[in-house]
């Protein structure tokens, strides 16, 4: 069935389109993001959409972002599963508590927002069991800061649900959504032929000077069309010479003209519901009636603005006919007004809510202390819940009824230090401009640069160097502050992850790790050094690593940093085992965000070690998690690992565009770690396909210091790469050059990884005097154990024997590499072996396609858990996916791998490690 042709003009397009997404949802669910300029017509695009979901016996459910004083997070989120309540005692347990928490039933914090977004995909997905469900959400960019970042992730999730998710927001407005990559609909000005007609239908006797002058001035815009023709009966022309302003505000204008011709009371009953965070007709008539013992306003006193086309009612609800009439209607009345219904609205409230404190915060201009530390304690129950951006509000408002000028400062620089878990720069920057002028102290200015900085690890704002922050850390050590001093510290070490501020700014942040009261195990104090000094704290970080695993066991987060301390000193066997080991409590607790830092400290352990069937999911994952989470440079450091992965493949062209993808996002910055990861993609996909002084010049670019490729520890990483290029291009000069820069740090540092590439370049550099000792040695030396280290030796040492004219021993080496290579999965490398063995006179037979091969990271990864004996429904808590999303994975994978039922799975995918 289709929209009726009449029903919107001009939209035919439009409405066609989401009709086909709504017809569709026994196929495919999905999102979609409807946009455009104030009054284009958003919102009846999206009731037309929920009439024709009711017509389609589908459920619709709405929610509606409102501009409010009075935020409170996931108060949207409510709105949509209020409907299914009943459902809730039916999640797991942990998606039970932190639906709970967040919607306030419990008294729980909330230590993720994703974790209550898995909650509301689950209890969507059972509702939607048997009836489809159309979530219409308008004005999503005025929801609060929790609900919109829930739908961003449902937004990604729901392709394999009956579900659909309809929201409309306005253009220039920042939004969750808007960073989701969700299909959009823009939505433009009507045609000159729909606005005639559009305009003749509201407006049937209007002049024609008239009637054309606002044709021009509306520009398509079909509330500015109707709106305004309201006003314009009678007039011949509608102000030729007046100043032009924009659509909006002639629009505002045109309510507040309206305003006038209506009765004080209907106008006071308006002016409450404009400043109310609730849309109850009862709650709004009890605080628009005057004192006793005038009478009581009743809905009768509000039928004037019915009629005059500003609100609508239903049943107990009022609805503003478009969010500019709420603004306009607030905007009119003078603010001792605006703050008389805030006050008669907090006093209709419960004592002690939080709503009654936002109003009674709105009604308030002068310093409360009372108010502001109530307003800092719902700051503090917000931010339990969940809602971060919510908590920066009440926080704002704290501080600007604090009369203390300390408190002010503290509960600005508070609310900036939240704000970062927001993500969102512009909030950011508010309060910190907020706070500036107020940081009496040094301590207090060098806060704010190190909160600054807290966004994408400091990358975004130079001026904030470790310089400063080690100025910080002092400060704050001789006030015995030592939790807060190593927080700060750790950011400094971040930043010589990220950037390059020099061995003295190193040695400072070692010193100063060195000064904090903590044991030398404390995995924060080792994450430290191995970011600050990967090479000269190599052997001291390496000697408490394991001793650190150990008495972490069980403290996910605790593993996470042991973890990454362990990527940054070259142990990759525990860095991989460990992150890994860290995964499933993140998961737990949905911290998303640490959850793809673990995996990405994983996955580029897993890509060093070759290990492709579990490396190439949790790669793919851990740069979706980190797109998701708004972390652009570990973005761009996963995006550079799946380089990686792929050239390990073959997949050169792949490997190549996802290199260029990762340098497109770290350039501007300088990221180092993501532009080194990006080199040592393109040098094995170079060396792969053949271009030996290409891969040469790729990997040389990592150990320039005037390159912002080169990253200290990582450079340590790619030395049998950098080696095999040389080689063969027949330039060893630079490599050897940058080899004996690495003895040294080997003198300083126990790095397994640095130990295996020395004696992989030693043996391969050597004359043939020495070569074949030390290819001995290599072999037998611990520091090759890893596999494909040590196929690659082996390979190496065969091409030097068949050059020798050893060809049996040669095809014993060449063998061994072939079979470590293709159980790798490093396909160039399997070819590379097989032509030395037929050049030794033996053939190969050709290598299978492996199931990994047929399948996509997300099938793999889902494919190899279900072989494991995991439900569908514990792949989906782990992998924040509905139960029914994994469904249809696997039904895709079945045919791809030749198989009809999941227990064939386990032969495919045997245990890996």
């Amino acid at each position: 069935m289709r929209f009726p042709a009449d029903a919107l003009f001009g939209r035919e397009n439009e409405t066609a389109f989401l009709q086909d997404r709504i017809d569709g949802l026994s196929r495919q669910g999905g999102a979609v993001l409807v946009h455009g300029e104030p009054g284009i017509g958003k919102t009846a695009l999206l009731g037309e959409a929920a009439r024709h979901g009711t017509q389609g016996r589908h459920r619709v459910l709405t929610t509606v972002g409102v501009e409010s004083e009075t935020l409170l997070p996931f108060s949207g989120l409510h709105q949509l599963i209020f409907p299914f309540r009943s459902l809730i005692g039916d999640l797991p347990n942990n998606e039970r508590d932190a639906l709970q928490a967040a919607l306030g039933i419990t008294d729980a914090p909330v230590h993720d927002v994703f974790l209550v977004a898995l909650a509301a995909l689950n209890l969507l997905a059972r509702a939607a069991a048997d009836t489809p469900l159309l979530l219409v959400v308008d004005d999503v960019h005025w929801l609060d800061g929790a609900s919109a970042e829930v739908l961003s992730f449902l937004s990604r999730r729901l392709e394999s649900e009956p579900i659909l998710l309809m929201a409309a927001m306005r253009d220039g407005y920042p939004s969750h959504l808007t960073r989701a990559d969700i299909p959009g609909l823009a939505v433009g000005p009507l045609s000159a032929e729909a606005s005639a007609l559009l305009l003749d239908e509201r407006a049937p006797g209007l002049a024609r000077v008239a009637r054309q002058q606002l044709l021009k001035e509306a520009a398509g815009n079909p509330l500015a069309l109707t709106e305004l023709a309201t006003d314009a009966p009678g007039h011949e022309t509608i102000s030729p010479d007046a100043p032009w302003t924009s659509m909006s505000r002639r629009l505002q204008d045109a309510f507040t003209a309206r305003l006038r011709t209506l009765p004080d009371t209907t106008r006071r009953i308006l002016l409450t519901a404009a400043c109310d965070d609730s849309p109850s007709l009862t709650e709004i008539l009890s605080v628009a009636s005057p004192p006793r013992p005038a009478a009581a306003v009743t809905a009768a006193d509000l039928a004037p603005a019915v009629s005059a086309r500003l609100v609508e009612t239903t049943g107990d609800t009022v609805r503003f006919r478009h969010p500019l009439m709420r603004s306009a209607i607030r905007q009119a009345a003078p603010a001792a007004l605006r703050r008389e219904v805030h006050a008669a609205l907090a006093r209709c409230l419960p004592p002690g809510s939080d709503r009654r404190t936002w109003h009674e915060a709105a009604a308030t201009v002068r310093p409360d202390a009372r108010l502001a530390d109530r307003l800092e304690a719902a700051a503090d129950r917000a931010y339990r819940r969940g809602g971060a951006a919510d908590s920066v509000f009440a926080l704002e408002q704290a501080a600007r009824l604090s009369g203390a000028p300390g408190q002010r400062i503290e509960r600005l620089l508070k609310a900036a230090d939240q704000a970062v878990d927001t993500g969102q720069q512009h909030l950011l920057t508010r309060l910190l401009d907020a706070a500036t002028p107020w940081a009496t102290t040094p301590q207090q200015r060098a806060r704010i640069q190190w909160i600054k900085g807290g966004l994408e690890d400091g990358m975004r704002d130079a001026s904030e160097g470790t310089a400063l922050l080690t100025r910080l850390v002092r400060t704050v050590m001789a006030q015995d502050d030592h939790d807060l001093a190593v927080r700060i510290l750790w950011s400094a070490a971040l930043r010589c992850f990220w950037s390059e501020p020099g061995d003295a700014a190193r040695r400072d942040i070692v010193a100063l790790a060195d000064a904090l009261p903590f044991p030398d195990d404390d995995p924060r104090i080792l994450a430290i050094l191995a970011y600050a000094q990967p090479v000269t704290s190599g052997s001291r970080v390496l000697t408490h690593l394991r001793r650190a695993a150990g008495r972490t066991a069980g403290d996910a987060q605790a593993d996470r940093l042991v973890g990454s301390a362990a990527v940054l000193v070259g142990d990759f066997e525990l860095a991989e085992e460990l992150s890994e080991v860290s995964v499933p409590g993140l998961r737990a607790q949905g911290r998303l965000g640490l959850l793809a830092r673990a995996l990405g400290a994983q996955a580029w352990s897993g890509a060093q070690l070759a290990r492709l069937s579990s490396t190439i999911p949790v790669a793919e994952e851990a740069s979706r998690l980190a797109r998701e989470t708004g972390q652009t440079f570990l973005h761009g450091i996963n995006v550079a690992t799946e380089a990686r992965t792929a050239a390990l493949q073959g997949r050169y062209d792949s490997a190549m565009e996802l290199a260029a993808q990762a340098e497109r996002i770290g350039l501007p910055v300088a990221a180092r770690p993501v532009l080194a990861t990006a080199q040592i993609a393109r040098g094995l996909a170079a060396m792969g396909a053949g271009r030996h002084e290409e891969a040469y010049a790729h990997l040389l670019r990592m150990h320039d210091p005037t390159d912002p490729a080169h990253q200290p520890a990582l450079r340590c990483y790619a030395l049998i790469e950098l080696v095999d290029a040389a080689v063969h291009s027949g330039d060893t000069r630079r490599a050897r050059s940058v080899i004996a820069e690495m003895e040294t740090a080997a003198s300083r540092s126990t790095s397994p990884a640095l130990r295996s590439g020395l004696c992989y370049a030693r043996a391969v550099l050597a004359d043939d005097n020495g070569a074949e000792t030390l290819f001995e040695r290599a072999l037998a030396d611990a520091g090759c154990a890893w596999p494909f280290d040590r196929a690659r030796v082996q390979f190496a040492y065969g091409q030097w024997l068949r050059r020798q004219r050893r060809v049996t021993d040669a095809r014993v080496q060449l063998r061994a590499a072939r079979e470590a290579f293709d159980a790798l999965g490093t396909a160039p490398w399997g070819d590379r072996a097989r032509r030395e063995l037929l050049a030794s006179g033996e053939t190969s037979r050709r290598r299978e396609p492996d199931a990994r091969d047929r399948l996509t990271p997300q099938e793999l990864q889902i494919a190899q858990m279900a072989a494991e004996g995991l439900t569908n429904r514990e792949i989906g808590q782990r992998l924040y996916l509905s139960h029914r999303t994994v469904s249809t994975h696997l039904h895709r994978v079945f045919p791809k791998l030749g198989i009809s039922s999941r227990a064939e799975l386990a032969s495919v995918f045997p245990p890996v490690r």
